[in-house]
């Protein structure tokens, strides 16, 4: 039974890494903490035909019977054969403490919002479990290699159940930004200094999360997070911390010459000149995410993720309009909040913001050369309609219909 756990509900927390031996590591330091916890340790494997993955299970701890029962494979939705699973172990144990290891082929924020959703007739998970800190286990060297790499791609597991084609540097960047406890391995190279950096680099990566570094001391200072619920999720489910228009948190300061830029602005970007703007912008970026209000389509939330040299700019969804009660109804509180605080009369909730991170950045830079993308009084004032006749290298052009 979880110290973490309220009374009628057990605790499920979810570990994964960058590396197998990483992953283990938060697995033993974890196991540590809570000897009774039981681990659902899960592989997902796509046979390349688009169809629905292979999804097998094996399990550490608990009773033989239950271990014996779940140890099977299936194909399907990662999720839904997980959620079942889940709901077997809540109905067969009193209090349980779960642990998913999951694997580098699941994007762990995506699949947990998808898990933690309910279906119509369910009973909800969060019945029977609370949410436990995400733990990350990261080898730096692979983390720093993997950050770099834009011309292979992977596929990983969330939402979709097929799997979503990612390059290997975004699929990186994803697993430390979705974690709240990451365990920083040591090993060779520790005397070049690659290992700080690298903790430098997370702690830009992920501000909100806590960085542990793996020695003797680890145990004392992980395990505690690490066994109990993540009072955070009380505020912000799973599925709202995928919201494109929430903000960024960005880390202040300089660490190792690791830096993170803001860069915010309320006017509509011009796509011609966002595109020239590029080669000043993106060298020394190892990540950047946020939001744009791109002039040609501007009811569209435009994402922007770079991870790498890799951009990729995507339609996610609309801005809240002061008329559309249906959609600041099926918002979630945290949108509508952030709605209300920067509505303006002309520019609704519209507005661009990206934070970019990477070593060496010139700020003064960076922000002079993404001002100079933004529409000019004379350009402003031709509205939408003159808006989308402006060339667009970057989206292409808008689908016919009403824009404004």
């Amino acid at each position: 039974m979880s110290a973490g756990a309220n009374a009628g509900r057990g605790l499920l927390g979810l570990v994964c890494g960058n590396t197998p031996e990483a992953r283990g590591r938060v697995l033993d330091l974890l196991r540590c903490a809570s000897p009774d916890a039981l681990v659902l340790s899960v592989s997902v494997h796509a046979d390349g035909t688009g169809r629905y993955p292979f999804v097998q299970r094996f399990v550490m701890g608990g009773e033989e019977r239950r271990r014996a029962s779940l140890c099977q494979g299936a194909t399907g939705d990662p999720a839904v054969i997980i959620r079942q699973d889940l709901d077997t172990i809540a109905r067969t144990a009193s209090r349980p403490h779960v642990v998913l290891a999951l694997p580098d082929t699941v994007d762990t924020a995506p699949f947990l919002a998808e898990l933690w959703r309910t279906p119509l007739g369910r009973t909800p998970l969060s019945h029977h479990y609370e949410l436990a800190p995400t733990a990350v286990g990261v080898d730096p060297g692979r983390l720093l290699n993997d950050l770099r790499c834009v011309h292979r791609a992977t596929r990983l597991f969330g939402r979709e159940p097929n799997g979503a084609p990612l390059t290997v540097a975004e699929a990186a960047a994803r697993q430390m930004e979705a974690a709240q406890v990451m365990v920083l391995r040591g090993g060779p190279g520790e005397g070049d200094g690659r290992r700080e950096g690298c903790r430098a680099l997370l702690g830009h990566l992920n501000p909100s999360a806590v960085v542990h570094l793996d020695s003797d001391d680890a145990e004392v200072t992980a395990l505690t997070a690490l066994a109990r619920s993540d009072s955070g999720w009380s505020t912000a489910g799973p599925a709202d911390r995928l919201d494109v228009v929430a903000p960024v948190v960005r880390r202040r300061g300089v660490d190792h010459g690791v830096t993170s830029v803001l860069w915010r602005s309320r006017r509509p970007l011009h796509p011609e000149r966002l595109a020239e703007s590029l080669p000043r912008v993106m060298p020394s970026v190892v990540r950047s995410r946020g939001h744009l209000w791109m002039a040609t389509r501007p009811r569209t939330v435009i994402s922007w993720r770079s991870a790498g040299r890799h951009l990729e700019l995507h339609e996610a969804g609309g801005w809240l309009a002061d008329e559309d009660t249906a959609a600041w109804r099926a918002a979630s509180p945290q949108r509508r909040t952030l709605a209300s605080w920067y509505w303006d009369d002309y520019y609704g909730e519209r507005r661009n913001e990206i934070v970019f991170t990477g070593a060496d950045l010139d700020p003064d830079r960076l922000r002079a050369a993404l001002d100079s993308a933004v529409l000019d009084d004379g350009e402003l004032a031709l509205g939408a309609e003159g808006w989308a006749r402006l060339p667009d290298p970057l989206l292409g052009d808008a689908a016919p219909g009403p824009e404004g």
